[in-house]
């Protein structure tokens, strides 16, 4: 399946193909940011095409990547199981729980745990 535009409780989500290409690179998300311009509020990314990078905190690289949908005005959904980087990193786990509990980045396990967050969100 190719990225594509859904509807999702009422919101515009540009859901990203599992399969597609790897996000390892600030210009890698500028893209997505770019694809999600067509009219998307949210941009939900499985979590296992984000490089390891993204889930080791100091490589900043999660920040910059967050930062960019911040700055762009778009919410980020970060969709799959990330146990295991949470187990290693109580800063990683203190980074979702607090980005969970704001309006801008979340992390969720499924499509259907987003579907419950912007229905709550409304």
């Amino acid at each position: 399946m190719p990225d594509e535009m859904q509807q999702r409780e009422g919101v515009p989500v540009l859901v990203c193909d599992p399969a597609g290409p790897p996000i390892a690179t600030e210009q890698d998300a500028l893209d997505l940011i770019g694809a999600a311009f067509l009219g998307a509020q949210v941009v939900a990314v499985p979590a296992d095409r984000l490089d390891e990078r993204f889930f080791s905190l100091g490589t900043r690289f999660a920040g910059d990547v967050m930062q960019k949908f911040v700055n762009y005005r778009l919410r980020l959904a970060v969709v799959g199981d990330i146990s295991t980087q949470l187990a290693g990193s109580s800063a990683l786990r203190a980074l979702v729980h607090e980005s969970n509990r704001g309006e801008q980045i979340w992390f969720v396990p499924d499509l259907d745990a987003l579907d419950d967050r912007l229905r709550a969100a409304r």
